[in-house]
């Protein structure tokens, strides 16, 4: 990535182009913390944010992502449908030379992720996908995750408060 671009800019060097339709521009708050970050890590951080926008849009009921900053850290958010959990962007304290994509610590997320992708990432506790900052994004279960981050909330909602009584004749 070139770094004499506008930070605004950021998204238009990622090699994703596929995903550039779906992507709008990086909020300026948001470009200057990607900015701030290794050429290589913010490559990655960007693929990561257009994958979410391509999921957000493809996923019904998921509607438009508000983005800002959550802890100094790029984040997207289901502000206006609430169907899922905040998801954000940036690099693990205990892995530096990764990108992570944390999501909140009390949802079950990241125990679902452990179970059904363990071969795919490694984690940060209860709160991070850890991902290489080089080399193919695992695009196929990272989308998955992605998917799950944003209607959690929605699916959540859908299941019983109580269960039914059962008769045992």
């Amino acid at each position: 990535m070139r770094k004499d671009l506008p930070q605004s800019e950021l998204r238009t060097d990622t090699g994703m182009d596929e995903f550039s339709m779906t992507s709008p521009a990086i909020p300026t708050a948001v470009a200057e913390v990607l900015a701030q970050h290794a050429e290589h890590i913010r490559t990655r951080l960007v693929q990561v944010r257009d994958l979410i926008y391509v999921v957000a849009a493809e996923t019904e009921g998921v509607g438009p992502l508000t983005e800002t900053l959550k802890w100094g850290e790029p984040a997207s958010l289901t502000q206006a449908s609430r169907a899922g959990t905040t998801i954000r962007l940036g690099v693990a304290k205990s892995a530096p030379e990764r990108c992570a994509v944390f999501f909140n610590c009390r949802t079950t997320l990241i125990e679902t992720f452990r179970i059904h992708f363990a071969d795919d990432f490694t984690f940060e506790g209860n709160r991070a996908i850890l991902i290489p900052a080089s080399g193919d994004l695992p695009r196929e279960p990272l989308a998955l995750c992605l998917q799950a981050a944003l209607t959690y909330h929605r699916r959540a909602a859908m299941l019983p408060r109580t269960w039914p009584k059962t008769s045992t004749n």
